[in-house]
């Protein structure tokens, strides 16, 4: 099964070796097989030159592309996609790296079960803590718990939680999909321009019949530097709020997901085999994890 990582990079010259190279040391990404698709948005701290370098010490294997300004996550990851020839689409931020593999354990699970649409590990902080990286479909008043109450959420770490468990929506800092998942959801919504794109993307693919799911049994660091949760980056930025109106009338909700869950309900039973069971049952309270 072949990979084609996709990567937003932005003046991140030291997190980039890093993560790059621990996709190949640790995960064993090659050429010839995989891709690494590294798209620079207009970094100014000489991350150009950094990744030129990396292209030209693994030729075949890395690849780049440079814009001229910063687009924000959809437009970038999008050109990302529309360059993946693997069987797999990995999305990960620039500062996540591998410590143990995780890779083939996800890969093994979706051609286990093709329901599920995306799955993510448990991501955690480099000195051990969990961070908060899937969550229930947002509201207003879950978007001011976030901001005000974030750690105490992080907290609520769970040790012994289920090998695996469907969730509403993973961060996209790490989603691993198979690519045609991309052909079936429809690409990034690229009219939000900073965040909630993650979460409706992963909304899209509930609504398709298609589960995302987390594995906390499995962990990989992501080394946040949280500039988005703090007041200024968060919920208060003027794309941020932008993003999250659209999102809401998009999906014709702000207040309560009742409604929501009830619409991947109906379509979770006309989408599954004659044989299975859940429906509605699953998509209520599995996808609200």
């Amino acid at each position: 099964m072949s990979i084609s990582a996709v990567i937003l990079s932005f003046n991140a010259k030291r997190d980039l070796e890093r993560c790059i190279s621990s996709l190949i040391e640790v995960e064993g990404l090659a050429a010839g097989r995989d891709q690494i698709l590294v798209i620079d948005n207009g970094s100014t701290d000489g991350s150009q030159a950094v990744i030129e370098r990396l292209v030209a010490a693994h030729p075949g294997l890395v690849d780049a592309t440079f814009l001229a300004a910063n687009l924000g996550t959809t437009i970038s990851r999008n050109l990302g996609f529309a360059k993946a020839s693997g069987d797999h689409l990995l999305v990960i931020d620039c500062d996540i790296y591998f410590e143990t593999s995780v890779l083939q354990p996800l890969i093994e699970q979706l051609a286990a079960d093709p329901s599920i649409g995306i799955i993510a590990p448990k991501l955690i902080f480099p000195d051990g803590r969990p961070q908060m990286s899937t969550d229930v479909f947002p509201t207003v008043l879950r978007k001011l718990e976030r901001l005000f109450r974030l750690r105490a959420l992080e907290r609520r770490d769970r040790p012994g939680q289920a090998r695996s468990r469907p969730v509403d929506y993973a961060i996209s800092a790490f989603w691993l999909m198979r690519r045609e998942l991309v052909d079936l959801v429809g690409p990034l919504d690229e009219r939000i321009v900073y965040a909630p794109e993650d979460v409706d993307f992963c909304l899209r693919t509930w609504l398709e019949g298609k589960r995302v799911v987390h594995r906390p049994d499995l962990e990989v660091v992501h080394d946040a530097k949280e500039r988005s949760r703090s007041l200024r980056g968060l919920l208060f930025t003027w794309r941020h709020l932008l993003g999250l109106a659209y999102f809401f009338r998009k999906h014709r909700y702000a207040f309560s997901t009742r409604a929501l869950y009830r619409r991947i309900g109906r379509l979770r039973i006309n989408t599954a085999p004659a044989s299975g069971g859940g429906g509605a049952r699953e998509a209520e309270s599995g996808a609200g994890g």
